[in-house]
């Protein structure tokens, strides 16, 4: 099971793993008939690095490693049969002295391409996905991983409250770590450094991407930064104040079956203002709905429209976070597939007021990281006294919202940005105010030569929705760089190449694709380097990105 398929399976739909490190007593013992290459690797462990321990490094032959418990998928032997023979070593970090940080680097016996790729994580970390770093290496690169400092859920933030130093390594410190000891690994195993070290994640792990393109410049060449949560503060005060909407009144919760209500209530009104009928939203920015138009009449309620109390609430989640004058000082939802397994009903409304995963992060945050109470009331926050707190006790360790990307630039650092059009769980505007703001700190021609940003019309958060979703953000199945934006991305770094419009495919069974198998598509359509979108042509298929063009938008 890859990482797209295990967010499926597992229903939280957070493209992060929650698969906790396997321990050495998950191993197979291992057989190799090159004990030159079985020694070293064992001669990792003795590998002496500052506030770094190694605690294991073991060769395996192909097909001899044996995935811990639940992180190989259905068929876990299937899955171990089919991975190249490589070096697991396993190392701690303590840059400081409450630190614990687990790192683990996998590295090719054969046919290393050259290449170092870090990996992510996402919501509050505290694990990391073995399905992840087998489909790497199974490419030929050697590949890292981190909990960022802590076993836990990737909803659980209790291992914050009272461990400041904690929250810096889940902030900032541990993947920088994970980076520099996976480099000097890397060295020392193969007598060279990596020709070039890559980093791509998505959510919580967009935030990190960010974090080292802005603090750690220098190590990585190319970095994929998928629907980042780097304004970490204003996010979790959004999921405070819109799950406060959604809970001040027994009435003014929205239930699951009103969803759909509303889905099919936007489509209505603005489906068709890109000339496509489709169940897409082309730019959902363009869309102007009201919620006050599916008001029910004469104090009716039913699941065809929703009451006053529910028109208030969403709203407030269309209106984003406000400040006392009533000005948007972080951006709302936009409208447009609220529906679907990763949508409206597994991150913002819930199954039951304040059972949403939004819900789940925004307690977790400021009860752990800034008000430091494990039975702080959610019920009692303010942005006025809530914010500026937050922004005090956690904005220099965890937000990487800073625009000055120069020092990147001048190293030579290629960044890719992508997020869906309609993201449940970091507003989509968020990024594009991100990008905008780095517009005008490097200037347009400078941000152009080194960063691009992909917005995915229908897609919801890292993938899923009605609009296509794969073009090799989370899946490695298709190398064709017009296909894919990592082989974009090293095309851009190594070959100096500037990606231009890459096809986002839709797959039959709905996921983004599974290992190396390429599966059947139904929709393909172009993401266009932003602010450009694409355009129907105005005959032949609608499902075919042939059909489109890039091109500006008419305001």
């Amino acid at each position: 099971m890859t990482i797209s398929r295990f967010f499926f399976a597992a229903g939280s739909l957070l493209l992060a793993a929650t698969l906790a490190p396997a321990q050495a007593t998950d191993l197979m013992p291992p057989e190799s008939s090159a004990p030159s290459v079985n020694g070293a690797c064992a001669k990792l462990a003795n590998l002496k690095i500052p506030n770094v321990t190694i605690t294991s490094a073991t060769a395996f032959p192909a097909g001899r490693y044996k995935p811990p418990a639940g992180s190989g998928g259905d068929d876990a032997d299937a899955f171990a049969s089919k991975l190249p023979g490589f070096c697991r070593v396993m190392a701690k970090a303590t840059p400081s002295a409450d630190s614990d940080i687990a790192i683990e680097i996998w590295l090719p016996l054969e046919g290393w391409n050259g290449r170092l790729q870090g990996t992510g994580n996402g919501g509050f970390a505290g694990s990391y996905d073995t399905q992840e770093l087998a489909a790497f290496l199974s490419k030929g690169y050697a590949v890292a991983a981190t909990d960022t400092g802590h076993t836990a859920s990737f909803i659980d933030a209790k291992w914050a409250l009272g461990h400041s130093e904690k929250v810096a390594d889940f902030g900032y410190r541990a993947i920088h770590e994970m980076t520099r000891v996976a480099k000097l690994v890397v060295a020392q195993f193969y007598g060279s450094s990596a020709s070039h070290s890559y980093f791509a994640a998505c959510s919580d792990g967009g935030r990190e991407a960010l974090m080292e393109a802005q603090r750690y410049p220098e190590d990585y060449d190319g970095i994929l930064a998928g629907a980042p949560a780097n304004n970490w503060t204003l996010l979790l005060t959004s999921a405070v104040t819109d799950t406060q909407a959604l809970t001040a009144a027994p009435a003014s919760f929205i239930p699951q079956k009103k969803i759909s209500t509303i889905a099919q209530a936007v489509l209505a009104q603005c489906d068709a203002l890109d000339g496509v009928r489709d169940g897409i939203l082309n730019d959902p920015r363009q869309c102007k709905f009201d919620p006050a138009t599916i008001e029910c009449k004469n104090g009716a309620d039913n699941d065809q429209c929703l009451t006053a109390a529910q028109v208030s609430t969403l709203k407030t989640i269309y209106a984003g976070v406000t400040d006392e004058h009533g000005r948007t000082i972080f951006p709302g939802y936009l409208p447009g597939a609220e529906e679907g397994r990763n949508g409206w009903g597994t991150w913002i409304t819930g199954p039951a007021p304040a059972r949403s995963l939004m819900a789940a992060f925004g307690d977790g945050y400021f009860s752990n990281m800034v008000y430091e109470k494990a039975d702080w009331d959610m019920k009692s926050f303010r942005v006025q006294t809530g914010l500026p707190l937050a922004i005090e006790k956690t904005a220099q360790v965890l937000n990487s919202t800073d625009p000055d990307l120069k020092p990147f630039y001048s190293r030579g650092g290629k960044l890719i940005l992508y997020h869906g059009w309609n993201d449940p769980a970091i507003p989509a505007l968020s990024t594009v105010n991100y990008y905008q703001q780095v517009v005008n700190t490097v200037g347009r021609a400078k941000t152009e030569s080194f960063v691009r940003l992909y917005m995915v019309p229908g897609m919801q958060h890292c993938f899923a929705g009605p609009g296509p979703d794969n073009f090799g953000q989370s899946t490695l199945w298709n190398p064709d760089p017009r296909y894919n934006v990592r082989t974009a991305l090293e095309l851009w770094v190594e070959k100096g190449t500037a990606p231009a419009a890459i096809i986002a495919t839709k797959t039959s069974d709905g996921s983004p694709g599974a290992g190396n198998a390429e599966p059947a598509p139904t929709m393909t359509r172009p993401l266009c380097p932003f602010p450009q979108v694409a355009q129907y042509k105005g005959n032949g298929d609608t499902n075919s990105a042939e059909n489109f063009v890039c091109a500006t938008e008419k305001k």
